[in-house]
C-alpha cells in the first residue's frame, strides 16, 4: 500500500542532507583551481576568495548582490524543508550586509517517486521565508531528479562602502556568532530516527536580517555565514583570505540542545568528519576530536560569523596577527 503525503520521510529520499550534502571544501577548490573567465573591472567580490556571494557595481552608491544555494531535504516535512533552504539562500545576501529583493525558485524532483503536493508544500515554506524577508518570488526553474532538490537564487543590494567580505578581517577585533551551532548532527539524527527536534528547526528558519543589519550599523567589515563547511572551516577560510589568524574559545561557543548528546551517541554527518579531515592542518589546538567535530559540523541556514563585536550577540574568540591559521583554546 502507497503512503500518503504526511507519511513519507523526505530525508530517506536523500544520500545526502542540507548544506551536509555540499562538495567537500579541499576537492571544491582543487578543481576550480586556475579557473579565470571574463575580467570585469566592477566586480567587487567574485571568486578569488570564495565569498558567500558576488557583489557588482552598478553605480558608486549601489552594488547588486547575487547568490544561489540549494540542497536535498534536511527535515522530513516538506513545508519545513523549504522555509529552511529559502532563508539559508536568502543568509547570503545578509552575510555580505545586503538586502535582498528577489528570489528564483530551484527545484528538482523525483517525479515517479514523490507525489506532486509535497511539491506545492515546499514552495509554499520557500514562499513563506521570502515573505518573511519581505521579497517576492518571481519565478524559478523546475527539473526532474533523482532525489528532490531546492533552494533559491536571490539577488539584493548594498552599499559598496558597507559591504561585509570574508577577506577583511583584521588583527585584534572580537569575533561574533549569532546563532548556536549543532544542526548538522540534529539533521543527522532526525534522517536516522524521525526525532524532531525544534530548537534546530527554529535556528535553520530564523533570517539572519537583524544580525546582519546590527553588523552593519555596527561598523562591521567582515563577515560570512556558517554553513556546510562549520565554523571552524569557514573561520579559517576567512583567516586565510584576510591573513590573520582566529583564536576561538570553545567554552564561549553556543550549541543547539541536544548537540552534544547526539555526537556522543554516534550521530555525525559524513561532511562534519570531512570538514575537519580538511581544516585540521591549519588548526592549532589541544582538545579532542569530538569538541573539534562539534566546531567542524556541517551546518544549514547557520548563523553570521563577524569580525566585531555586534550587541546582543555572543562574543567567541578573537582575531590575532598571524597567518591564517585557527587556534581553539
Amino acid at each position: 500500500m502507497s503512503k500518503t503525503a504526511s507519511e513519507i520521510r523526505l530525508t530517506q529520499f536523500a544520500a545526502g542532507g542540507g548544506c551536509a550534502c555540499k562538495i567537500p571544501p579541499g576537492e571544491l577548490e582543487d578543481a576550480v583551481a586556475g579557473l579565470v573567465g571574463f575580467s570585469d573591472p566592477n566586480v567587487i567580490v567574485g571568486l578569488d576568495d570564495g565569498d558567500d556571494a558576488s557583489a557588482i557595481r552598478v553605480r558608486d552608491d549601489l552594488a547588486i548582490i547575487s547568490t544561489t544555494d540549494f540542497f536535498t531535504p534536511v527535515v522530513d516535512d516538506a513545508y519545513t524543508w523549504g522555509k529552511i533552504a529559502a532563508v539559508n539562500a536568502l543568509s547570503d545576501v545578509y552575510a555580505m550586509g545586503g538586502t535582498p529583493i528577489t528570489a528564483l525558485n530551484i527545484l528538482g524532483w523525483p517525479r515517479d517517486v514523490l507525489p506532486q503536493e509535497l511539491i506545492r508544500d515546499v514552495l509554499h515554506g520557500g514562499l513563506d521565508a521570502a515573505t518573511e524577508a519581505g521579497i517576492s518570488v518571481t519565478g524559478g526553474h523546475s527539473i526532474t531528479a533523482p532525489e528532490p532538490i531546492y533552494g533559491m537564487a536571490a539577488t539584493g543590494t548594498a552599499d559598496p562602502a558597507r559591504l561585509m567580505r570574508n577577506d577583511s578581517a583584521e588583527a585584534g577585533l572580537p569575533i561574533t556568532l549569532t546563532k548556536p551551532i549543532g544542526s548538522g548532527l540534529l539533521n543527522n539524527r532526525h534522517k536516522a530516527t524521525g526525532e524532531w527536534f525544534q530548537q534546530a528547526v527554529d535556528v535553520m528558519t530564523t533570517l539572519n536580517r537583524d544580525a546582519s543589519r546590527a553588523a552593519v550599523d555596527a561598523g562591521v567589515k567582515a563577515a560570512t555565514d556558517v554553513t556546510g563547511f562549520g565554523l571552524l572551516g569557514h573561520l579559517y577560510k576567512m583567516a586565510r583570505a584576510s591573513k590573520v589568524d582566529a583564536v576561538i574559545d570553545f567554552a564561549a561557543v553556543p550549541f543547539i540542545d541536544g548537540a552534544r548528546e547526539t555526537l556522543r551517541d554516534g550521530f555525525v554527518p559524513g561532511g562534519s568528519r570531512r570538514n575537519l579531515d580538511w581544516v585540521s592542518p591549519h588548526v592549532d589546538s589541544d582538545l579532542d576530536e569530538e569538541a573539534l567535530l562539534l566546531l567542524a559540523d556541517a551546518q544549514t541556514s547557520g548563523g553570521l560569523l563577524v569580525i566585531g563585536e555586534v550587541p546582543g550577540y555572543p562574543i567567541i574568540g578573537e582575531t590575532v596577527p598571524g597567518t591564517g591559521r585557527v587556534r581553539v583554546r
